[in-house]
């Protein structure tokens, strides 16, 4: 070994970590952070002096254990572990501590009592200290937020070099490597290259401080156990090896034996794994739950959508099971009817429910609805339930079922929406504060959803009744029509029974009624296709003729104009609108004929409807004329100017108005001409 080279590689690194102490002296009165810092740096400048001027001696030993530890110690303060119940980080960095303890102690047995055991033992405890402070590193690292993680980047890189250093030249070491003694040279190189990190590191004394997740705590865990496995067996080789006997192949076969038994029986039992899950969560972290993953499964599994989505009512069970490992649940909805009632029994496992087993239990809705709590059944059966729990009128079917456990209301503005039943976990274990606060945010979040469901389901029920009784209306002003129509045909029987054309003719309105009353009975099904059906170019002559003829038997209706000109309509539909038109206008005006006039020109076709009766004034034309149940004449019902126009609309068609109170009233529809309407056809042909 070349004793100049690894004295003055440690000399010059005790030197900058000296200065790095004094320059920030003046900080160390500030915050806790800083005179750890400040500790670590003097504790380095210690170590290093006595490297270089001691090399080989037992002190030198004690003041980089001494090192180590101080630096551990401001990670835990950087981490936040020592907040309440933080178990797992806590365990964390006690085993590491626990650790550089041990060093200490075999530094003492060495000198007492100088062995290859306690030297190998030593070293083995040295690479596991590495090894775990880079572990520690890497999660305050990976787990600091954004704005800090530039902060302790440096000094992060600084930590890293050092020990990262320290495992490979321990590891050598162990392994009896002949590079061993040139690595211990350099060694106090590696920790110069480590100041100027410091330095960078220190300049901004920002916030430094992160709070490790539950996933990175476990990371941290599960690396650092591994690293003590690996470390206990390296001991207990080197102990067993030191006693003249082979017993590597033993403790190998022996630990390979437990860890088979072990994992045959966590892995296939879900007890077993709730039970491991129940007691890692409540002895190693603040908090039973991961809320942030937790909410974000919960609304994910609420809102998932598509058509191979599930029912909301089964989401819902899901979505709560899924927090407490429930192996399924039900949802309860209230019904005035018939009580309760239950949504969502898909993964139910308890015992099989008949269609008529919640019953009427409305006291028992009504008394959770006012107390606003989850429900632990296994508690009201074992009674050690809550005073107000007890209180509440359980119906006797959720208390004799054993799989019942837990009950979930969904409130909703302080109404009882639902009701989630849960059934028992595999491991059973008694509800606390975290479980109910989450249960009942949860539940209310649920409700929200299930408020909506139930929300959008009354209105499109509401929806198919409005339908039903928008073409009711229709309807019924189509018979009113048709009884007109049939009065007339009656009181001219009288008069003119033994005409043999009279006969002819009634005969035909008699069927032409009876295929109308049957066209409006059909209309009335809820699957009844629209009015307008099909629309084709065609002669209006036939359309408005059957329209005036079934109209004119007690006024005079005359058809004027080019009537053989063609349009893209649909002929019962117009028929339809142009009828009400003409009915309109024979009881708006008095013994006066109107006319029915068919015009064409720029590409347009119009059918005016005119009449010399009372007219209208302007404010009716525009607040009410075309609303429903809206009319002027008595006993009218107000729907014809409503539906003639939703018809013509339909058909691609306007309908504009022309009146004035005392001169009459003129409708005209509009149409384009049959060439027009072709005209984009052609085009995008």
């Amino acid at each position: 070994m070349d004793a100049l080279i690894l004295f003055w590689s440690h000399a010059l690194a005790a030197a900058c970590f000296g200065a790095l102490m004094i320059w920030r002296l003046g900080d160390i009165a500030r915050q806790p952070t800083q005179r750890l810092i400040a500790g670590g740096f003097a504790l380095t400048a210690c170590w290093a002096w006595l490297a270089a001027v001691a090399p080989g001696e037992a002190v030198v030993g004690f003041a980089e254990s001494a090192r180590n530890l101080l630096w551990v110690s401001l990670l835990y303060s950087l981490s936040g572990a020592g907040g309440e119940r933080q178990h797992g980080l806590k365990l964390v960095y006690a085993a590491v501590a626990g650790v550089i303890g041990l060093q200490l102690i075999g530094g003492l047995l060495q000198l007492l009592s100088p062995g290859w055991t306690i030297a190998q033992t030593g070293l083995i405890l040295r690479i596991t200290t590495a090894a775990g402070a880079l572990v520690l590193v890497h999660n305050i690292y990976g787990q600091a937020a954004p704005a800090s993680r530039s902060n302790i980047r440096f000094a992060m890189l600084g930590l890293t070099l050092m020990w990262a250093y320290d495992l490979n030249l321990y590891t050598v070491i162990y392994l009896g490597s002949s590079s061993a003694a040139r690595l211990m040279e350099w060694r106090g190189l590696a920790v110069v290259l480590a100041a100027p990190l410091f330095a960078l590191a220190t300049r901004n004394d920002g916030a430094w401080r992160v709070r490790p997740s539950r996933a990175a705590t476990f990371q941290s865990l599960s690396l650092f156990a591994i690293c003590a496995y690996f470390a206990l067996m390296a001991i207990v080789a080197t102990a067993l090896r030191g006693t003249g006997v082979d017993w590597s192949a033993s403790l190998m076969v022996g630990a390979l034996a437990v860890m088979t038994v072990g994992a045959m029986v966590l892995i296939p039992s879900r007890r077993a794994r709730g039970w491991a899950k129940v007691k890692l969560a409540q002895h190693l972290f603040e908090h039973r739950y991961d809320y942030r993953t937790e909410w974000l499964r919960f609304t994910e599994t609420l809102g998932r959508a598509g058509p191979d989505a599930p029912p909301l009512s089964e989401r819902i069970v899901k979505a709560f099971a899924d927090i407490v490992d429930a192996p399924g649940g039900l949802l309860l909805v209230g019904d005035k009817d018939r009580g309760l009632a239950i949504a969502d029994a898909s993964q139910w496992p308890g015992a099989d429910l008949g269609s008529d087993t919640p019953g009427n239990s409305m006291q028992f809705w009504s008394e959770v609805e006012a107390s606003a709590r989850v429900l632990e059944f296994e508690g009201l059966r074992h009674g050690w339930a809550s005073a107000r729990d007890r209180e509440v009128m359980v119906p006797r079917w959720l208390l004799d079922d054993p799989a019942v456990w837990a009950g979930i209301p969904l409130l909703h503005h302080q109404r009882l929406v639902g009701f989630v039943v849960l059934a028992a976990p595999d491991f059973r274990r008694q509800l606390d504060w975290e479980d109910f606060d989450l249960l009942r945010t949860a539940g209310n979040q649920a409700a929200s959803s299930l408020a909506e469901a139930l929300g959008q389901e009354a209105l499109s029920q509401a929806q198919r009744f409005e339908e039903f009784n928008r073409r009711f209306a229709f309807i019924l002003h189509d018979i009113k029509n048709l009884v007109s129509q049939l009065s007339l045909v009656a009181r001219n029987a009288e008069r003119h029974a033994d005409n043999p054309d009279f006969r002819a003719d009634m005969v035909a309105t008699l069927r032409s009624s009876v295929g109308k009353m049957n066209e409006l009975l059909q209309r009335l099904a809820p699957h009844s296709q629209s009015r307008v059906q099909r629309i084709e170019t065609q002669s209006l002559r036939p359309i408005l003729t059957a329209a005036i003829a079934a109209r004119r038997r007690d006024r005079d209706v005359n058809l004027l104009g080019d009537a053989s000109v063609e349009a893209a309509v649909d002929a019962t539909a117009l028929e339809q609108a142009v009828g009400h038109l003409i009915q309109n206008a024979i009881d708006a005006s008095s013994g006066e004929a109107v006319t029915v006039r068919v015009d064409s020109g720029e590409g347009e076709v119009s059918i005016t409807v005119t009449d010399k009766g009372v007219g209208m004034d302007g404010d009716f034309i525009r607040n009410r004329l075309f609303e429903p149940f809206a009319s002027t004449k008595p006993g009218g019902f107000g729907i014809g100017a409503f539906e003639a126009r939703s018809l013509i609309t339909a058909m691609g068609g306007r309908l504009s108005v022309d009146s004035r109170p005392g001169r009459g009233t003129s409708f005209t529809i509009l149409f384009p001409a049959a060439e027009a309407a072709a005209e984009p056809t052609r085009k995008r042909a």
